[in-house]
């Protein structure tokens, strides 16, 4: 748990720099490969914020899509990069603040598997704006909505409810199947969901 104001660069640096980063599955989560399998996402042109050590960039690179991964922590982009040298792998990786940060151009599909539920909840509008933006029209975001069921965080609680306004039905559109149920290794559960972009 961590006061809003310590979710600095810094705070979540040290957090890499000290290995205490439980939200590390240590491989890549099965939401990915369960979008992959089915052929809900497929390549293009893909944005995944909030990358941390990136294991999703490493396998997105290998299924051919052209990756954008950014990271606000200087150590988990470093391991990313070398990571990807060491594989012959080539990603856009970039160490940047999300809310101070534009992307050039739009996304195909945008994968956030950790970003959302790692800000402050008062940070969630503009981060649901700048989705939207970085969105291609038919773009595709596939968000996992982490249910901590506890007040505080990181991670903070995603009530579904609450992301249905977030994501309000005149700006996404929301699949009309139930959201994919993730068991996290911390004891949390996540609920993938699949949003496409309008307007």
């Amino acid at each position: 748990m961590s006061d809003d104001k310590n979710l600095s660069k810094e705070w979540w640096d040290n957090h890499y720099t000290d290995g205490h980063i439980p939200w590390d599955r240590q491989g890549v989560s099965p939401a990915l490969y369960h979008w992959l399998e089915a052929g809900t996402l497929t390549p293009g042109r893909i944005l995944l914020p909030g990358c941390g050590r990136g294991h999703e960039v490493v396998v997105l690179t290998r299924y051919g899509f052209d990756v954008t991964a950014v990271d606000v922590a200087p150590t988990a982009i470093a391991f990313l990069r070398q990571r990807l040298r060491e594989q012959r792998l080539h990603a856009d990786v970039r160490q940047v603040d999300l809310l101070a940060w534009e992307a050039d151009g739009t996304y195909d599909a945008i994968y956030d598997q950790t970003s959302l539920c790692a800000m402050v909840p008062s940070q969630w509008r503009d981060y649901e704006r700048r989705l939207h933006r970085w969105l291609h029209s038919d773009g595709r975001l596939f968000i996992l909505f982490m249910q901590t069921e506890r007040p505080g965080g990181p991670p903070f609680h995603c009530d579904l409810s609450e992301m249905r306004r977030l994501f309000s039905q005149v700006r996404w559109r929301w699949s009309d199947e139930p959201p994919l149920e993730v068991p996290h290794s911390v004891g949390f559960v996540e609920q993938g969901c699949v949003l496409g972009r309008k307007n």
